[in-house]
């Protein structure tokens, strides 16, 4: 029976969602185990340079995993794909291309795309391709799948108003207070199973103004750029929508280190890194010293100007 009367809860938002159409999961790591389940996805191929959920995942389903290098230009270097294997693309940073990502699947057939980094890159048809709303908007959870395969079981739906504590508490006060919730956060998808968005991350996500976001994310991402240039050690292109401006620089993590101490919070994004790869490997020095600056939303040239002048100094 419907509830009538009452207090007024939070109000039902209607403006338009991007992914609308798309599987609404719970979380990105889960999207990934739906893959696994629809597609029987025994063996995967995944770059080193990786957070260790993509890794656990698999491990958690019994698929075989097998590491790839990555270039400067963070593209798979060397891939041989057997006929039994997938090959798990990662978009860092928005930085291979639709064009670069169709030729991928013409030759690899077997590709699921990791757009965890690229919200605004709209999929390839007929590609597997994973979205995550937490990195970009501030929800507590939420994650698009982009695939034309389904899981057989019937899903549950998440709740999400438990876990909601450290977006308010930052909203009200500084972030550091809530840290430690926001990393419960993340370490309690590592057992969730697959389940479908919650109804309040959906409603969240129908209140977001996409193309203001998506453009002050381009032009912050821009204003570092045209800054940085010079200095970084990437060649980078300018993706809209941005997802950090990654600063790979000699000293990155010396520089990370004095940000901290300025309350510029700099992540180190990938850590376990150094568990897979040797010191002398590319992407141990990538995740030692590349600098993931943010340029969203919340942040305007002004922002980004401090920043600037705080790097450089």
């Amino acid at each position: 029976m419907k509830e009538i009367g009452g207090y007024i809860e939070l109000d039902k938002y209607q403006l338009p969602m991007l992914h609308d159409g798309a599987v609404a999961l719970n979380c990105a790591r889960n999207a990934l185990a739906y893959l696994i389940h629809s597609r029987k996805i025994k063996k995967i191929q995944i770059p080193k340079f990786l957070c260790d959920s993509v890794r656990n995942v698999c491990k958690k389903e019994n698929v075989e995993i097998k590491y790839y290098s990555i270039g400067l230009d963070f593209m798979p270097v060397d891939i041989q794909l057997a006929s039994d294997e997938w090959l798990y693309i990662v978009n860092f940073y928005g930085q291979i291309s639709n064009d670069i990502l169709s030729d991928l699947a013409n030759k690899y057939h077997r590709i699921i795309v990791d757009n965890v980094q690229a919200y605004f890159q709209a999929p390839l048809e007929h590609i597997d391709t994973i979205y995550t709303c937490r990195k970009f908007f501030g929800v507590p959870d939420g994650a698009f799948l982009y695939t034309n395969a389904r899981m057989k079981q019937d899903l549950s739906r998440d709740e999400s108003f438990k876990r909601m504590q450290f977006l308010l508490g930052r909203f009200e006060r500084s972030a550091s207070e809530f840290y430690t919730d926001y990393v419960a956060n993340n370490e309690f998808f590592e057992k969730e199973p697959v389940k479908q968005m919650s109804l309040l991350t959906d409603n969240l996500l129908h209140a977001i103004d996409y193309d203001y976001i998506k453009n002050k994310r381009t032009q912050n991402f821009t204003v570092l750029h045209e800054a940085f240039a010079k200095n970084n050690l990437l060649k980078l292109t300018v993706p809209e929508g941005a997802f950090m401006y990654p600063l790979y620089v000699n000293n990155g993590e010396e520089i990370r280190k004095k940000l901290h101490a300025l309350k510029i919070y700099i992540p180190t994004l990938w850590p376990d890194v150094f568990d897979v790869c040797d010191s002398s490997e590319l992407e141990c020095d990538m995740a030692k010293n590349i600098l993931p600056l943010p340029v969203d939303q919340r942040y305007d040239e002004k922002d980004m100007q401090y920043l600037i002048n705080t790097i450089k100094q």
